[in-house]
């Protein structure tokens, strides 16, 4: 009975772990307000089926609209497949073009069978002109088959926590089994804007095929660059059961917001609404920067500093109250060392838990065990 009670004890205590609040910091940051329960869509209507606006660093929602509804996505899958062949293509590698990437109907660059094309021209023509030639001949290059590629989306899709969005083809025409949502279609985005290249490629409005060494040059068919100058892509798309569709990321007050439309029939202008809106209803504060010192893990053989692993920098709203929160262990039982994970930092709007994230340790702290002796009675 003693050692289950002192068991739960310790389990108890670590669950109700020393919860610290910082509100001098957010105070100074002019950020503690009237609480409010304003919704994010509050003043805002758009003409599409799904849209969502989401900072691409801290992944916080901006602006919803049916945004976990199960919908199909057109072209704008697109993204995974750049994605995709990114995390495990080799660039350099010439990929012939099949008979099946030839024949492909739609969108298409215009590739030949026989053609001998490197990764990096495929993605390319994958993103600037929506080739669906282009996204056949990266599956088959990558993975043998389309249906293998396929696979291969699913599967990196759930490790960076898509969870409802299924593919059936690297290229997006309507398929029953393919479809996403716009916060999935969000989140695949900013994985994707983590790849330079990646950024490179969507933010290109014209390409000279002889300065990449490409066998052709190639305009970007997405407007959106030329009608929002603070747009730096991605991705439109369009079919029968989709509608049109736009997924566009943009500076906002020198942040990554990505806005995403789904089956928008105007699909420019309602994209340029929301980004209006972002801009004007949200502002942009860096809380902590990287390296900075958030708390304290206090021991009997000395302390632990917990420290920021990145700069945090939130999007914020008037009349929204901001608490700061962080959770560290009460007991460390092993050695800790500089830059190993310890505790989490949370930021909560009105009560709500917006953004979390974890603690490194800013110094040593070793724990000396000694080996246990045994005598013969």
């Amino acid at each position: 009975m003693k050692k289950s009670s002192k068991w739960l004890c310790t389990t108890i205590l670590f669950i109700l772990s020393v919860v610290c609040c910082i509100p001098h910091r957010v105070n100074a940051l002019n950020i503690y307000n009237k609480p409010s329960n304003e919704n994010t869509s509050k003043g805002l209507v758009v003409d599409a089926r799904c849209a969502i606006a989401l900072d691409s660093k801290t992944k916080i929602v901006l602006y919803e609209k049916n945004s976990y509804e199960l919908v199909p996505m057109a072209s704008t899958t697109k993204i995974m497949t750049a994605l995709v062949a990114l995390k495990y293509g080799d660039l350099d590698k010439k990929i012939e073009i099949s008979e099946k990437a030839a024949g492909i109907r739609g969108s298409i660059v215009g590739y030949k069978k026989g053609e001998k094309i490197s990764l990096k021209e495929l993605l390319f023509g994958l993103m600037l002109r929506s080739g669906n030639d282009a996204a056949i001949a990266i599956a088959e290059g990558i993975s043998g088959s389309v249906e293998e590629f396929a696979k291969l989306m699913n599967e990196y899709a759930g490790e960076i926590g898509v969870i409802n969005t299924h593919f059936q083809t690297p290229h997006g025409l309507d398929k029953d089994e393919h479809y996403t949502t716009a916060y999935d279609l969000a989140i695949v985005t900013a994985k994707a804007q983590e790849n330079k290249l990646f950024n490179e490629i969507v933010s290109s409005r014209d390409v000279d095929g002889k300065a990449y060494g490409f066998t052709r040059s190639f305009h970007n068919i997405n407007k959106i660059l030329w009608e929002m100058p603070e747009a730096t892509g991605v991705k439109t798309g369009f079919t029968g059961k989709a509608g049109k569709c736009l997924v566009t990321s943009a500076k906002v007050q020198n942040n990554d917001v990505i806005v995403v439309v789904l089956n928008c029939t105007p699909r420019w202008k309602e994209t340029k609404r929301i980004y209006e809106y972002v801009n004007k209803n949200y502002q942009f504060k860096k809380m902590f920067s990287k390296g900075d010192t958030v708390g304290e893990v206090a021991l009997d053989k000395g302390t632990i500093k917990l420290q920021c692993p990145d700069d945090i920098t939130i999007p914020t709203k008037n009349e929204v109250e901001y608490n700061v929160k962080v959770i560290k262990p009460e007991k460390v039982t092993s050695s800790i060392y500089k830059g190993d994970k310890v505790g989490t930092i949370s930021i909560y709007a009105d009560g709500q838990k917006i953004y979390s994230n974890s603690l490194e340790a800013g110094n040593n702290y070793k724990v000396r065990r000694f080996p246990k002796l045994f005598f013969m009675r």
